[in-house]
């Protein structure tokens, strides 16, 4: 919602400019605007929330009294509880208050994952606690793509990182089977075209990656997490190129790439242990990735490159004067390098836009 407010935004006021519409009639566009977001948008998340604490309240209150129901009885309340979410769940969606819907969706996605436990309980199940998470995962995919749910596929994400990050930490290892469920859930967030689930998707694979330098090698593989993040950066400037009207999501993926590839520089420079030389020199190709991404953010109008760019400069010089504060000498020599790095690409992109400028009038 906040992406599509400021891109309206901004045609608001071209279309004010080109005359398209009225100074009155953009007045009323905004306001417009801003009740729907104050009161449908605040209701639509207190149902959410909502749904989360009756999902809470009904397992507690079974929980409470298992033991002196019969179990017939027991199951027979968790599958009406169930079916008694998603029933409601679809009369929501007939009255066109789909904010509503998905809370009941939750509900029942939550209701599924307490009978799981609560069964498991009653049979004396025993297993790995890890695949019930999975299993809870499965039926929350099964909703949110049966349902046209975002939101119970955005749960099934966060559950198959769960699973995944204990399942990692039980074993000591790469846990490679993640990326299972993990392509599952992306491609059913890309065929519902809900951009910040694949920014979910991004951010999941983004963290796995990034694991693998502490896991492979004795934990000293954070060069191969730096050659994977430039990999991707440079798929999807290839991409960008092939496919333009893929735009969007080929920004995405040039943006995690890019952390995935700083998170390796900064783990070779802080977490390993180089010598001043090697060390210089990671700084050095840190602040020149960096330098270019922002250079990109600004050429392709990628807004995240552009910040990751700033966030990260900033960070990698403090972090660098951090570890060098000891030796001043060194530490003024690497400012001053790099100062003058970074003039010199200031002056080239001044000389390359002075360049531009007479084609632009040109054309």
């Amino acid at each position: 919602m906040w992406s599509y407010r400021k891109r309206l935004d901004h045609d608001l006021v071209r279309w004010r400019d080109a005359g398209w519409i009225t100074p009155e009639g953009e007045g009323a566009i905004r306001r417009d605007l801003e009740t729907g977001v104050r009161t449908l948008g605040l209701a639509n998340a207190l149902a959410i929330l909502s749904a989360v604490l009756i999902g809470f309240a009904v397992m507690s209150f079974v929980a409470a009294n298992w033991q002196s129901m019969p179990r017939i009885l027991r199951i027979g309340m968790l599958i009406a509880a169930l079916w008694a979410s998603y029933g409601l769940a679809g009369v929501f969606a007939r009255r066109g208050m789909i904010g509503f819907a998905h809370a009941a969706i939750l509900l029942g996605v939550g209701v599924f994952g307490g009978s799981i436990m609560l069964i498991s309980q009653m049979y004396h199940m025993d297993g790995n606690p890890a695949d019930a998470v999975l299993l809870w995962a499965g039926g929350a995919l099964l909703a949110g793509v049966g349902l046209r749910s975002n939101p119970a596929l955005a749960f099934a994400m966060g559950l198959a990182v769960y699973w995944g990050v204990t399942e990692a930490l039980r074993l000591d290892q790469v846990f490679w089977p993640f990326l299972v469920p993990w392509a599952l859930i992306s491609a059913a967030f890309y065929w519902q075209r809900w951009r910040p689930g694949l920014h979910l998707s991004g951010l999941a694979l983004t963290g796995f990656i990034v694991s693998l330098g502490y896991e492979l090698n004795g934990g000293h593989a954070h060069g191969l997490v730096v050659a994977a993040g430039l990999g991707v950066m440079a798929a999807a400037i290839t991409g960008e190129r092939l496919k333009p009207d893929l735009s969007t999501l080929w920004s995405g993926i040039l943006n995690y790439g890019l952390i995935t590839a700083l998170a390796g520089l900064l783990a070779l420079q802080f977490f390993e242990d180089p010598t001043l030389d090697v060390f210089v020199l990671l700084a050095v190709l840190a602040l020149a990735l960096l330098v270019a991404a922002i250079y990109w953010g600004l050429k392709s109008a990628n807004r995240g490159a552009l910040w990751i760019g700033y966030t990260g400069f900033s960070v990698e010089i403090l972090a660098v004067y951090g570890k060098t504060m000891g030796t001043l000498l060194n530490t003024s020599l690497f400012f001053l390098v790099a100062g003058l790095i970074v003039s010199g690409l200031a002056a080239v992109a001044y000389r390359l836009h002075r360049r531009g400028e007479p084609d632009a009038v040109a054309s």
